[in-house]
Parts: C-alpha cells; structure tokens; sequence
C-alpha cells in the first residue's frame, strides 16, 4: 500500500483468498483493505496513538439520513457527554479533495452538528471548526488533542 502523510503505524494485515485485510481497532474485526480502508485506519490510528482520543468514543461507517437518503460517514468522535466533537471523511489517496468533497462533509454534518471536521486523502489533510450561530467554518492547522472534560 501507498505510504501516507502520517506517522508510522504497525497495523495488524492478513490475507485472505487471495484478498488483503486489515485489522479495525474500532469495529474490532478484519476488514477489507482498499484505498480508502488504508486512509480511514491511519486516521483511527492517528486518533487514538497520536492524538490520544479514547478508543471507545469512536465510531467508524455508521449509517445517518440525511434529508430523506440514508448515507455513511467514515469516522466520528463523540464527547462523553454524547455530543459530535469530530467527523472524518476520508477518500482514497487517488481522490482528489474538492469543494464537493467538503459539501459532502457538511451535508452529512447537518444533522450532527459536530464540533470539527476533517478530509482527508491521506496525503493531503484539511481541519476545520464549525461556528454554526454564524453559518461559517474556519480552517485549522491541526487537530485538537484529546482533553478530557472536567467532571
């Protein structure tokens, strides 16, 4: 697979018929190693090695409507008390990120309302925060680390 624009990480790999997998630390399961499964596991990894986020406040491709379509995000983090911190998109390092790839984001965001937004390819890497009461995003350099809330 593609080296990608984040730290080392050792991920558990198997084949199988033929076909490679790639162990989910979230779902907990082997899956199936695309493109995009490359990028969104470096992105769970990077959550939970480098930016400290527990494991058990992740959530990976789970199924939202938004409007009257039922759609999927790759990842989201959510706040012990249950709130959207973060959603992930993540696209193949073949996909270029376009405006209609953060359209994509905010559409699904719509419902959700998350604190933070990330795109990435795994080569390039795009962070925002969300300021919903004036409509607006603005970029950052980098995600947050994890802190926990005080109780």
């Amino acid at each position: 697979m593609q080296n990608l624009a984040f730290p080392s990480y050792n991920f558990r790999l198997k084949s199988s018929e033929n076909k490679p997998f790639i162990f989910d630390l979230v779902r907990k399961k082997f899956v199936s190693l695309a493109p995009e499964e490359w990028v969104r596991q470096h992105v769970l990894h990077y959550l939970i090695y480098t930016k400290s986020y527990p494991k058990h406040l992740i959530n990976v491709e789970k199924e939202i409507k938004v409007g009257q379509t039922k759609k999927r995000y790759d990842i989201v983090v959510y706040q012990p008390d249950g709130s959207l911190f973060l959603m992930v998109e993540c696209k193949a390092p073949s996909i270029p990120i376009s405006q209609a790839v953060f359209d994509q984001i905010a559409r699904y965001n719509l419902p959700l309302q998350a604190s933070y937004l990330m795109v990435t390819n795994g080569l390039a890497h795009y962070y925002c925060t969300m300021d919903y009461q004036n409509e607006q995003y603005s970029f950052l350099r980098a995600l947050p680390d994890y802190t926990p809330s005080k109780a």
